[in-house]
């Protein structure tokens, strides 16, 4: 089996819709993928609607967390599978952090304006088209003027990387995995050293997150070269944490391919017996 267990649509601010992107993941030769847009649901109903035959999806999301046990605080990211959708308190927050996801952007073109670069607002909406509102969109908006070429050259310290960059209302970490685990989900902790987002999560945070129920990690993954992978497999069998691959699919965004790197069958059997929220859905 082939299982690439991070991908995201235009439901956040990946370029292929949720339709769009199970036929994508047919094509890559995938038997499951997971859909798992930032801090949203939106795209698991179109998503399920092109599942193709024999495919099978796996519904979850990249909940946009913070660390508040240092200074400054820590962003990080937690994918969250099979959880219940209509769980309360996690649809809440989620919900609560779209809305500041939409108050930075609104801040950040009052900033590019400022500086004589005339970004709208509606363009930005125009272009994030009813789903999660991210820097990328903010992206196409520097494209378009002929500022930066591509969505990597955007995200450069003297663009959206930190010039223009501005914080978001995050969820803490700990009450991100309680909930995600209330919900019936698992928590996986994404690119853990992707060093060039702008920081490395400390592995004495990873130890007091697995302590708190968060069920895996991520050690495959793009921004992980050989040694950092090794690193965290190591880390996961001491904290006996379940380690993941994938490829953090976002369509034209990124160049990295759908299933470039994906996730141990057993593994994946293991999550969809934990899980109590929802299931996989094969068409």
């Amino acid at each position: 089996m082939r299982i690439d267990l991070h991908a995201h649509s235009t439901a956040s601010d990946g370029t292929d819709s949720p339709g769009a992107l199970m036929e994508v993941a047919d094509a890559a030769g995938l038997d499951v993928v997971a859909i798992t847009d930032h801090d949203t649901t939106a795209g698991w109903e179109a998503a399920s609607a092109a599942l193709p035959p024999g495919r099978t999806l796996v519904r979850g999301a990249e909940l946009s967390g913070r660390w508040y046990g240092a200074e400054p605080t820590v962003g990080l990211h937690l994918l969250a599978y099979l959880f219940d959708p209509g769980h309360g308190p996690l649809t809440a927050e989620l919900a609560r952090v779209r809305r500041s996801r939409e108050q930075r952007a609104d801040k950040i073109v009052a900033l590019l304006n400022a500086d004589g670069i005339d970004v709208t607002v509606p363009e930005i909406r125009e272009y994030a088209a009813g789903g999660t509102v991210g820097r990328p969109h903010l992206a196409q908006a520097l494209i378009r003027r002929g500022l930066v070429a591509t969505v990597s050259e955007a995200f450069a310290p003297e663009w959206l990387g930190h010039r223009y960059r501005l914080p978001k209302a995050d969820i803490d970490v700990f009450t991100a995995v309680r909930l995600v685990n209330e919900a019936g989900g698992v928590s996986v902790l994404a690119h853990p050293r992707a060093s060039s987002r702008g920081h490395i999560v400390p592995d004495t945070l990873i130890a007091e997150l697995a302590e708190a129920g968060m069920w895996g990690i991520e050690a495959d993954h793009m921004d992980h070269p050989p040694a950092d992978r090794a690193h965290v497999r190591a880390l996961a069998r001491d904290l006996g944490l379940r380690v993941t691959g994938s490829s953090d699919y976002h369509g034209v965004n990124k160049t990295v391919r759908l299933g470039a790197s994906t996730t141990d069958p057993l593994v994946y059997q293991e999550m969809i017996s934990t899980a109590t929220g929802t299931v996989p859905l094969t068409g």
